[in-house]
């Protein structure tokens, strides 16, 4: 018989990755019981500074009210968040936290355990790298230490060399108003700066590893590993770099918003030739579906009209063996010029449609001979 999760850790589990403002995964799931009857506890991964850290969560199947223990990775041995201490005969009481009075049946409990825990690794993560022993962080985050929402990350390990990570939001800018779409979350772009630890000032320091990293939602505006990043000078510091950074981003942001109206037109180009399309994205114009001998399916990258679109036909007779329409691979082998205006765009895929209807139709006729 399959391990089941107990109701009250399901129900727990389940608030905490449905309603996390974080984007937390569940990484894996074992049982603590000698029959392995119930899975009780699980690995979390939780985001920070661009990346992951696990936390292993402990429940006990046999006392699911009892609150779980959290196990952090070996890296943070020293992270003690909920620790008492004592004055000589006399304990402290352990100021208040999520674990006080807790009450499993509450769902919403390992939501807040998680969320204050988190809060806390970022006090205790920003604590380890300001005692890092090297002049140049200490210089980097003194000028960028008034910026809001920066996290720092210190990784160090037997076979890790010594690195302090940043992760700093950019665009303080509403995305939302400059699309004309609302998207329930303000889409975020990071920049993940990842320092070496030196022990000894270097004249010329090494140029960070740098990486950006955005919202996923606002890759079906710009797909942001697509920028190419301006370069680190010499002697640059993140206080000059992030400045030259925004400006060149906010410019990619206004000229992809442009390219909306670009691949709107294209759409609408297509139309005098294949009909109105059936479906068509209306917000940021990256899909169009055709109904003509076969259906026809345009895909339009980011980058249109640089990149060409991608298209694939769609049988509407012709049948796989899990009964699904029959597709063509997809189509990018045609004339195409970013040059060209939408409408000699729209003509030339439309003459290389005509024939390729053809082609299409063999396969689609050959697969179905296979298939008896």
């Amino acid at each position: 018989m399959a391990a089941e999760i107990p109701p009250i850790i399901a129900a727990q589990l389940n608030h905490l990755v449905t309603y996390s403002s974080l984007s937390i995964k569940v990484d894996q799931m074992w049982s603590g019981c000698k029959n392995n009857a119930f899975l009780d506890r699980f690995t979390l991964l939780i985001p920070f500074c661009l990346d992951y850290v696990k936390w292993d969560v402990i429940y006990n199947a046999q006392y699911p009210l009892a609150a779980p223990d959290i196990i952090f990775g070996p890296e943070d041995e020293n992270f003690h968040p909920f620790q008492v201490t004592s004055v000589g005969e006399r304990d402290l009481k352990s100021p208040k936290n999520s674990l006080s009075n807790w009450n499993n049946r509450d769902p919403s409990r390992l939501l807040s355990l998680v969320h204050e825990l988190r809060d806390l690794y970022m006090a205790y993560q920003r604590n380890r790298v300001a005692e890092v022993d090297d002049e140049r962080l200490k210089f980097e985050i003194s000028t960028i230490i008034h910026r809001q929402g920066i996290e720092m990350h210190m990784t160090s390990g037997v076979e890790k060399p010594e690195e302090v990570k940043f992760a700093v939001p950019l665009l303080d800018v509403d995305i939302n108003k400059m699309v004309g779409f609302p998207w329930k979350q303000q889409p975020k772009i990071n920049l993940q700066v990842v320092f070496p630890v030196g022990r000894k000032y270097s004249s010329v320091p090494s140029a960070p590893r740098l990486k950006l990293v955005s919202s996923p939602e606002l890759n079906a505006l710009i797909s942001i590993d697509d920028v190419k990043l301006p370069p680190w000078l010499d002697a640059m510091c993140m206080a000059e770099y992030l400045p030259n950074l925004e400006e060149y981003l906010q410019g990619q942001i206004l000229e992809a918003v442009a390219l909306i109206e670009v691949r709107r037109r294209f759409i609408e180009a297509l139309a005098p030739l294949f009909g109105r399309p059936l479906e068509a994205d209306p917000i940021f114009c990256r899909k169009a579906t055709f109904l003509g001998a076969s259906g026809v399916y345009a895909s339009l990258p980011t980058q249109f009209p640089k990149q060409q679109p991608v298209l694939t036909l769609q049988s509407s007779q012709h049948f796989n063996p899990q009964c699904a329409p029959i597709k063509s691979p997809p189509l990018t082998d045609y004339p195409w010029s970013p040059r060209w205006e939408a409408s000699q765009m729209a003509e030339r895929i439309f003459e290389f449609l005509v024939e390729e209807c053809l082609n299409f139709k063999k396969y689609c006729n050959e697969a179905i001979l296979q298939k008896t």
